[in-house]
């Protein structure tokens, strides 16, 4: 049997490393041939001795995809970095397990559209997303009501506004359940994540926005459900582990003969759901007004929330101030009417990241 070629893009990172673990696991039916890190040079020469057959690279990504051979890329790559990743790998004809969920955001219609033109399968690998995407293949996708996406709520979720203003970048960063980088960390704590995750999702399984909700799940547990038209619901569940959506985009569209997780234990099991709060958590309801408004506001959402967060993790912006800010660009004109195009994305990127700077001066 040939072995499935591999790329990891964002070796170093907890979706490369568990990629990697997983790889090490089935030798006989992985192959890694690209290893890319942006930061961590020490840690990819590291990975560069294990698997000497690799290209370990830090620049040119796109060039080395291409170079490269593999069946399939890993992309876990944080931020907006990662889109021109994701359009080197599916214009390359290669499949593409879809970490990076800015990718969908800003270029969810582009993506798809070059997929179709090259052959290209993108396999989602957010946890929510890889569970509605394998629930959707048992299941005529026309009978669907509405997508549920569960968030574990983050650390602050029983915080008041008073705790709120008080939260430091170390409070932040201590997820309850999840161990990830500190940008998406923050994320989870604002609930943008979870506002990220349901533009991607509308734009992903082509849904209106309005069939994709959002529940605090703080078991983290249950990782999407689907509600279908005749009033039943189908949902996902594991004990919490990346592990489980990376083991299926690897093994995509076979499945794994093993597991590295161990099994859920019913025993005791308590599942609870809750409404998010939107008041408290402004982030979530604005992504949502960023995909009403037009293909390329959730760029501008996404720019304007990595670059708040970015001055919250330097020390320059309070924790409650974050989605003023994103607030603040949002309300700019982002031609709700245009073309999309990768140069209008990238040009509303720039643009936006710029409002939200000049937004942080005005702030102090």
């Amino acid at each position: 049997m040939m072995k499935k070629r591999v790329a990891v893009l964002g070796a170093t990172g907890s979706i490369g490393s568990s990629t990697l673990d997983i790889i090490r696991h089935a030798p006989e039916q992985f192959e890694v041939v690209l290893l890319t890190a942006y930061r961590n040079s020490a840690a990819l020469q590291e990975l560069a001795a294990e698997f000497p057959r690799a290209r370990c690279v830090r620049a040119g990504i796109a060039a080395a995809l291409k170079e490269s051979g593999a069946d399939l890329a890993v992309n876990g790559i944080a931020g907006a970095g990662g889109l021109d990743p994701s359009f080197a790998a599916v214009e390359a004809g290669m499949d593409l397990a879809l970490a990076n969920k800015e990718t969908m955001v800003m270029a969810g219609s582009l993506i798809q559209e070059a997929a179709a033109r090259t052959g290209s399968r993108i396999i989602p690998v957010d946890s929510e997303h890889s569970a509605l995407f394998h629930l959707l293949l048992a299941q005529n996708r026309r009978t669907v009501a509405e997508l549920l996406l569960t968030a574990s709520g983050g650390p602050f979720l029983d915080y008041t506004h008073e705790q709120l203003a008080k939260v430091s970048v170390q409070d932040a960063l201590v997820h309850p359940t999840w161990k990830m980088g500190p940008v998406i960390t923050v994320n989870a704590a604002t609930l943008a994540n979870k506002g990220l995750e349901v533009i991607e999702a509308a734009r992903f399984f082509r849904l209106p926005v309005e069939k994709i909700k959002a529940l605090i799940h703080r078991q983290s547990t249950v990782h999407s459900l689907i509600r279908w038209t005749d009033g039943s619901l189908c949902a996902q569940l594991s004990v919490p582990s990346m592990r489980l959506p990376l083991q299926k985009a690897l093994y995509y569209p076979d499945s794994a003969p093993d597991s590295l997780i161990p099994p859920l234990n019913f025993d005791n099991l308590t599942l609870s759901f809750e409404k998010p709060d939107h008041e408290r958590f402004p982030l979530l309801p604005l992504a949502y007004q960023a995909e009403r408004a037009g293909p390329l506001y959730p760029v501008a959402y996404n720019a304007a929330n990595e670059t708040a967060v970015e001055a919250f993790l330097q020390g320059r912006l309070p924790f409650p101030a974050l989605a003023g800010v994103v607030a603040h660009v949002l309300a700019q004109d982002w031609q709700a009417g245009a073309a999309v195009t990768r140069e209008a994305v990238w040009e509303t990127d720039a643009k936006a990241r710029s409002c939200a700077a000049q937004r942080l001066f005005t702030l102090g």
